[in-house]
């Protein structure tokens, strides 16, 4: 099992979400808890493709976090 940083940001409405170690693995729905669960389809999807394509799968490498600032 392997976990990978998404992350995640709102657009007006809705929710999107992107895999940084996976380039291109992208979702978006319109709560949070859909955005999950549709991005977590997407990296397995993509670990899919990676596989049927005979390439590697980038080990989880990205991290995150927050930095306060004076606004």
């Amino acid at each position: 099992m392997k976990e990978y940083l998404v992350i995640f940001e709102r657009a007006g409405r809705n929710w999107s979400a992107y895999v940084p170690d996976l380039p291109g693995c992208i979702a978006a729905g319109d709560t949070r808890e859909e955005t999950t669960r549709l991005v977590r389809e997407a990296i397995e999807f993509h670990i899919e493709g990676l596989k049927a394509e005979g390439m590697s799968i980038p080990e989880p490498s990205a991290e995150a976090d927050r930095v306060s600032v004076a606004a």
